[in-house]
């Protein structure tokens, strides 16, 4: 009575199906990314082949993490959380299969067109126009059934959970429909409205709000339902996740332009964008200490709980990553950080380490109550859990270290006034920290390789169970 009362009231089915293509998309994005690390310590893999080259692979790992993994992952956490928090089920059953096809045919798109060169040269907005059109009708069906669902809700309360992915939804329309303004001159060619540092400017203020945004509102929405429910407390402070929401809300839009420091960018702007971002510490802080405080008087649930272990481990990285990111926008220490490793150290603590634990953890959580049966293995999610954590150190430190030197070597001058290093000579001192990077990303991987497998058994192992099956009632 229970399974089939659950199947009348939400759909759970669609989340089903997000939460197994995000963890394929997991595998396939860090597999590239371990690939295309290799490539830079060892340049022959590429073969000679144009498709195959760093600058073709690069932007089809970065979508595929950010939009293939994420994106998936964010549908499958909202449409669950959604229908939990407002006690109704989706408004649309046919516009959220609108959504799921839609968004696997921009994946497929951009994994067709971005290995031939078809790209508009934009950091996180590489795609061309006709994709960037699909993509905002995709992501408005998604907002809308979000919006709707919450508007049929059977309290008047919203859950913070909710405002977070509702910033999301709002502001990622607008960034991207801005940022992709274009002129097109052929079917998979077109050129920006904007030119010069404006272009610049429109561009960091999206590309820095995606990470803004999507990659930080969207999961705050997955933390802020799945740690209270992992670790079967409610949140630490409701008040202090409310303050959070309108500080990271407001403080988020102002940070693009300390991207651009030391460019023609004017100087005011560069400063105003350093100022807030270090003032965002706070919000940012205040949110990872109030995830963690859920579990005041409970951390021996750490123990035994693997899956606590990637939400809680999470949010350290959230809390490391919000830091070291208003330091880097600092004048001082952008001039020896920027273009160097060092951005790619900070990016990657937070996209493995943030968003890529909390988004596990969260899927390990809805797996076994969407297939109504436990995981396939405890041990698996411990090793998992492992596995990540030291890739992702190894990952992170290699590239620190291998920044800071560039950054030195760059500027460091002789008796004479000329450069000590020529650029050749800081590539291959930069060498063994690359190999050391591709060690920690496959580490990294092979950890995702262990979910996709843990998924799949539990799945294969609730066989008998029928489509739609209800979640245990604690859930």
């Amino acid at each position: 009575m229970e399974t089939t009362l659950t199947e009348q009231k939400y759909n759970f089915e669609i989340v089903k199906w997000f939460s197994v293509v995000s963890v394929v998309y997991f595998l396939v994005g860090t597999l590239v990314g371990v690939y295309i690390a290799a490539e830079l310590a060892w340049p022959a893999l590429n073969l000679n082949i144009a498709e195959l080259t760093f600058g073709r692979l690069r932007p089809l790992h970065t979508n595929a993490v950010i939009f293939a993994f994420g994106g998936c992952v964010l549908m499958a956490t909202a449409f669950y959380s959604v229908q939990r928090t407002c006690g109704v089920r989706l408004w649309s059953d046919k516009l959220a299969w609108f959504v799921f096809w839609g968004w696997n045919l921009i994946i497929v798109l951009a994994v067709i067109t971005l290995p031939l060169g078809l790209t508009q040269g934009k950091e996180y907005a590489e795609l061309e126009w006709p994709i960037d059109i699909l993509i905002a009708v995709v992501w408005l069906a998604f907002s809308f059934n979000f919006i709707m669902t919450l508007a049929n809700r059977k309290s008047s309360h919203i859950y913070v959970s909710n405002w977070f992915y509702l910033a999301m939804m709002v502001m990622i329309t607008y960034l991207h429909v801005v940022n992709s303004l274009a002129i097109p001159v052929g079917l998979f060619k077109s050129y920006s409205i904007f030119s010069s540092v404006q272009d610049a400017m429109i561009q960091w203020w999206w590309g820095h709000n995606a990470v803004g945004f999507y990659l930080t509102a969207g999961f705050l929405g997955i933390m802020y339902y799945f740690v209270p429910k992992q670790a079967d407390r409610p949140i630490f402070s409701y008040r202090l996740s409310v303050l959070h929401f309108w500080a990271l809300t407001f403080g988020y839009v102002w940070l693009g332009s300390h991207h651009l420091q030391y460019t023609a960018l004017p100087d005011w702007a560069g400063s105003l964008g350093a100022a807030i971002s270090f003032a965002m510490i706070v919000p940012s802080w205040g949110g990872a200490v109030n995830g963690m405080m859920t579990l005041s008087g409970a951390w021996d649930k750490l123990r035994s709980d693997y899956v606590l272990r990637f939400l809680i481990m999470s949010l350290a990285f959230y809390a490391m990553s919000t830091f070291e990111g208003p330091v880097m926008s600092l004048k001082v220490v952008n001039a020896l950080s920027h273009y160097t490793d060092w951005t790619i150290g900070h990016v990657h603590s937070g996209a493995l380490g943030w968003v890529g634990m909390i988004a596990a953890g969260a899927l390990y959580h809805l797996v076994p109550r969407l297939w109504n049966t436990e995981m396939h293995s405890s041990k698996l999610v411990n090793m998992h859990f492992w596995l990540a954590t030291i890739g992702i150190v190894i990952y992170i430190v290699a590239m620190w270290i291998s920044g800071i030197m560039q950054g030195l070597m760059w500027r460091d001058y002789d008796e004479f006034g000329t450069l000590s290093y020529t650029f050749a000579e800081s590539v291959a001192a930069m060498h063994p920290y690359y190999v050391l990077r591709t060690v920690g990303g496959f580490i990294y991987t092979v950890g995702v390789a262990v979910m996709l497998y843990n998924v799949v058994m539990t799945i294969r192992q609730a066989g008998s169970i029928p489509s739609g099956a209800a979640e245990p009632a604690k859930a």
